[in-house]
């Protein structure tokens, strides 16, 4: 059975966005895109909030920038060779896309049953990052297996909060610095 893993940067005040999900205000480091290989190497499933998919646009022009740092790249590289499913009630898939052939959209209430039929599939693990909206409900649905959650070293005061559903117990796996990072890692055991 695959897991479904679910990887979030928050401040240490609680916020995985800031102000009108202004996302470069948050902690991200080279140690944060380490550690989201580490997760690709081990997935075959990218399941992503709608809010934020752009078809794989960016990812396209940090592999065509050689500029890009190498570890950036290897992200890049690494998406092609994935399944990204976007849940969204909003979107289509768009021909355009760079991603349009690895892409699916899933409703947002078929989520938590296509989830289900994903993690008893064959493969690697199915991973988020970031997309509250999209996991909170299937955390609280005990879809979760593992959550990872990167504290980094800003204060944000306002923004997005990293979770606002209902109470859901977790089991602490394990506390470490992410090498070469400001970046703490708390990796929680979510399965009820």
């Amino acid at each position: 059975m695959r897991r479904y893993v679910v990887s979030v940067c928050t401040s240490i005040d609680g916020y995985q966005e800031g102000v009108a999900g202004d996302l470069s205000v948050m902690p991200f480091d080279d140690g944060f895109s380490r550690h989201n290989i580490e997760l690709l190497r081990a997935a075959s499933t990218v399941l992503h909030g709608g809010r934020t998919y752009d078809g794989g646009a960016y990812w396209a022009r940090v592999l065509e920038d050689d500029a890009q740092p190498p570890v950036e790249q290897d992200i890049a590289r690494i998406n092609l060779d994935l399944e990204h499913v976007v849940v969204s009630d909003s979107l289509e898939v768009d021909p355009s896309w760079p991603w349009a052939a690895i892409t699916r959209i899933v409703r947002r209430a078929d989520a938590q049953d296509e989830l289900r039929r994903l993690k008893a599939g064959d493969g690697g693990d199915v991973v988020t990052y970031g997309s509250a909206t999209t996991w909170s409900p299937l955390l609280e649905a005990g879809l979760v297996d593992e959550l990872d959650v990167l504290i980094g070293p800003a204060v944000l005061g306002d923004g997005g909060k990293l979770f606002s559903g209902s109470r859901v117990p977790l089991r602490l796996l394990d506390v470490a610095v992410v090498p070469d990072s400001q970046l703490v890692r708390l990796r929680y055991d979510a399965r009820p």
